[in-house]
């Protein structure tokens, strides 16, 4: 089978497709045929060997297979697994391990453990999640990491009620999949984006209040004046929009510290700030379960943007980095 490998350090020009051979799955594993993936801003960051920088975290060895997103199919189990058989539809949970409370294991796929651009895996069944009927193999591929962590950033530690405010930042995949679940949840929203097209396709998801910050500089007033108060704001930016974020929010609002597009996280300013700022870290399996069945229930279908052949993985970095994309970008394995 066909595997991707990235160099540590190496940047998007060090990943390479190679031809692989799979054990057989141990006793407490699944083989899964994956048959669709999605990237996130975070591959990039661990192409470039810049998680270093954030806690000192790193790969821990010369190469790894990248990312953490996917969905596919289980094609053979081992003898102690009773969790799934096979023909299940499945997804691997980001921090393989972490399956109830609050302490995540270290083993996160596409940076500590191997990821999931491949065409075949083996995974400890207690870490595959079955996907719903309601929700297509590409669409389930978006969930791992974006989709639960906006999950967490909108239900977690300051759980959103309908008619309150959230304030989404951008158009990529933990902002328009947290767009996607404070509508259906009945809360509303403000998107704010520098592209007047992109803030248009946000208006057709749902999105109450659009606002540009790159020809508005008084967005972050607006947002306030229209809302009345923001309730939990989706920082994917980081500390560079700390202050306007603030100015934003109810006086029981709170920060959702997620990003860090061209700055610092923004809970490296904790002490600089009144404001409520809680750390946001994507999920166990009990949460990503609660999320997919959340989303079937309400007919959610997360936004794909492009989809790239695995042999072209490299191009899918590319356009991540790029930031011309809305939602996620995808990479098919079949």
């Amino acid at each position: 089978m066909k595997a991707a490998f990235v160099s540590e350090g190496g940047g998007i020009a060090s990943i390479l497709i190679e031809d692989v051979d799979v054990p057989a799955p141990a006793p407490h594993e699944a083989q899964v045929r994956l048959h669709a993936a999605t990237l996130n801003y975070r591959d990039v960051i661990v192409a470039k060997n810049l998680l270093a920088s954030m806690g000192g975290i790193t790969m821990g060895r010369e190469r790894v297979v990248p990312m953490s997103c996917a969905s596919g199919v289980v094609v053979s189990v081992g003898s102690e697994v009773t969790r799934v058989k096979v023909g299940d539809r499945v997804s691997p949970i980001f921090a393989q391990g972490w399956l109830h409370g609050r302490q995540p294991t270290m083993d996160m796929l596409g940076a500590s453990h191997d990821g999931v651009a491949r065409q075949l895996a083996n995974f400890s069944a207690e870490s595959l999640v079955l996907n719903p009927d309601e929700l297509g193999d590409l669409e389930a591929a978006t969930f791992a990491c974006a989709g639960l962590t906006a999950w967490n950033a909108l239900f977690l530690d300051r759980p959103l009620q309908p008619g309150e405010w959230v304030l989404c930042h951008g158009t990529g995949g933990v902002s328009l999949a947290a767009l996607q679940f404070a509508k259906a949840h009945g809360a509303n929203v403000v998107l704010t984006s520098s592209s007047d097209a992109k803030l248009r396709r946000g208006k057709a998801l749902g999105a109450d209040i659009t606002l540009n910050y790159r020809t508005d500089p008084d967005w972050a007033a607006k947002a306030r004046a229209a809302s009345g108060g923001i309730s939990i704001v989706v920082d994917v930016a980081g500390a560079e929009q700390l202050e306007a974020n603030v100015s934003a929010l109810a006086d029981d609002g709170m920060i959702a510290a997620i990003g860090m597009l061209g700055s610092d996280f923004s809970w490296s300013k904790m002490d600089e700030t009144a404001a409520r700022i809680v750390p946001i870290n994507v999920g166990n399996r009990d949460e990503h379960e609660a999320m997919v069945a959340f989303c079937a229930g309400h007919g959610i279908r997360p936004v794909v943007d492009v989809v790239y052949d695995l042999d072209r993985i490299q191009d899918a970095y590319c356009h991540i980095e790029s930031g011309q994309f809305f939602g996620k970008v995808g990479l098919n394995l079949l």
